[in-house]
């Protein structure tokens, strides 16, 4: 397993091409624009070599029988899936933001689903294929990007009958030694400084869709891949080295990028399906439920920061004992450890797979990640309302510092008389940076809309079984 520094120094031996704003960066580890997320995802690697988290987030692998990092791990137990939620949980408390890595965890652990019920119906190799793979990534301990979401153009259309082709990933090309894919994935956590990325559909697809029926893994410098860095909430602040940027050390939220596929080659040891479309709704929706599990796990991690920081900040301003602003900070924990239960209890009732895996009870996992879509949101309102208007006025860093007027500054921002400015400030920053534009956009489509959490609920909700508990009851026929 890697350490921070030694997934660092890995990362530096990658060559992606990767522009942000006009410029191309060099240097994922040090460039301001990505070395925030970078720290993310070292500090997940330093948790397995703390005493204190290690029994989380180190496991064993079932294929090798080798000591592993947990994020490489497929869920083989309801203990496993347990584990994960509480993993996740002391991995957004370490850093306060998204730490990257789990997209592409469950990327891999649906694949292994996938790849198995592929076989299974078409005797194909897909999953001897993974398999080596994902053994491959455990003794490497990679980090993976998922490459899941394509732009879809034309929402109306479905993927065969874009204008563009290629506003879905597809096969334009099949090869002796592999196949040549085009298109896009958007809004991919992570994939900046991932030392792979794992493609697979982003939609149920039909008889005549083949090309787009397509599963496979690259590294994440291959030739023919581009990464455009998405902007921010309050991102040319890192560049300033400030503390206005909030959680100046390990960023605001998952680094996103749209990743171009500009005529890809993949070897055919690589390709985990190809051209089975009535599978790939099988293996959307195991990643979506897989995935949407977790926001019950690193969002409640994370704002425990929040809430620890907006309980703080009434310290500094003198609030903490009113009672009303005590019973604002209750109700942000009650929301937080709803969706931690939610979470947990979509893991103690998982289920076992024939390919030995398990999958996440799938109603709950949805029912987490919609109350994420509300919980956050009446969190990060309470937080605002606990922390004034100051929040959206107070002046910056470079000014505080001014020789000039800064010690008009350091005069007029302190509250409690023995508590500095420069500290009071510093908890607003954090609060505005984790209460922000991106912060929640990414806390309401992460893993997938709130709508396609909906359709997943009704599906599974068994509203026939709920009808005939009212019918025996009531003796109806």
């Amino acid at each position: 397993m890697k350490t921070g520094n030694e997934y660092r120094e890995s990362l530096r031996k990658l060559n992606p091409v990767i522009y942000f704003m006009g410029r191309k960066i060099e240097d994922v580890v040090e460039d301001p624009a990505t070395k925030p997320h970078v720290n993310a995802v070292a500090q997940v690697y330093d948790l397995a070599f703390d005493p204190a988290h290690e029994d989380l987030f180190i496991t064993t692998s079932h294929l090798t029988n080798r000591k592993i990092h947990r994020f490489t791990h497929i869920h083989q137990s309801q203990d496993d899936l347990v584990n994960k939620v509480r993993c996740l949980r002391a991995a957004g408390q370490k850093t306060g933001t998204c730490f990257q890595r789990c997209a592409g965890w469950d990327a891999l652990h649906s694949m292994y689903l996938m790849t198995y019920e592929i076989d299974k119906h078409y005797q194909t190799d897909y999953h001897k294929r993974f398999r080596k793979y994902l053994e491959y990534v455990q003794d490497e301990d990679l980090t993976v990007a998922a490459g899941v979401t394509d732009p879809k153009g034309d929402r109306s259309l479905a993927a065969s009958k874009q204008a563009d082709p290629d506003l879905y990933m597809r096969v334009i090309k099949r090869q002796d030694d592999g196949i040549v894919v085009r298109g896009a994935k958007a809004h991919q956590t992570g994939a900046v400084n991932a030392h792979e990325i794992l493609v697979m559909p982003t939609a149920a697809l039909k008889s005549g869709e083949e090309d787009y029926a397509v599963a496979f893994a690259i590294p994440i410098d291959s030739k023919g891949i581009t990464q455009i860095f998405g902007r921010q909430t309050n991102d040319m602040r890192k560049e300033e080295n400030s503390f206005d940027a909030g959680n100046t050390k390990f960023g605001v939220v998952g680094g996103e990028s749209l990743i171009i596929f500009d005529d890809v080659f993949v070897p055919w040891e690589r390709v985990f399906m190809l051209g089975e479309c009535d599978m790939t709704g099988y293996g959307i929706e195991i990643f979506a439920c897989t995935h949407r599990q977790n926001y019950g796990g690193c969002k409640t991690g994370v704002m425990d920061v929040l809430i620890g920081a907006t309980s703080l900040l009434t310290t500094y301003q003198g609030t903490k004992k009113a009672s009303h602003i005590r019973e604002k900070i209750i109700e942000m924990v009650l929301l937080n450890e709803t969706l931690y239960g939610s979470s947990l209890a979509g893991g103690l009732t998982s289920s076992p797979t024939e390919s030995g895996a398990y999958v996440v009870n799938r109603l709950l996992a949805n029912i987490t990640k919609q109350n994420v879509t509300r919980n956050l949101y009446e969190i990060c309102r309470l937080a605002h309302d606990i922390a004034g208007g100051i929040l959206a006025t107070l002046p910056s860093e470079k000014d505080l510092n001014d020789p000039r007027y800064g010690h008009l500054i350091e005069k007029y921002m302190k509250s409690v008389d023995h508590y500095p400015a420069n500290d009071r400030m510093k908890i607003l920053r954090l609060i505005e940076a984790m209460t922000g534009g991106t912060a929640l956009v990414e806390a309401m489509h992460g893993a997938g809309s709130p709508q396609a959490q909906r359709v997943i609920m009704q599906r599974y909700a068994e509203l026939d079984a709920k009808e005939n508990l009212a019918k025996k009851i009531l003796d109806i026929e």
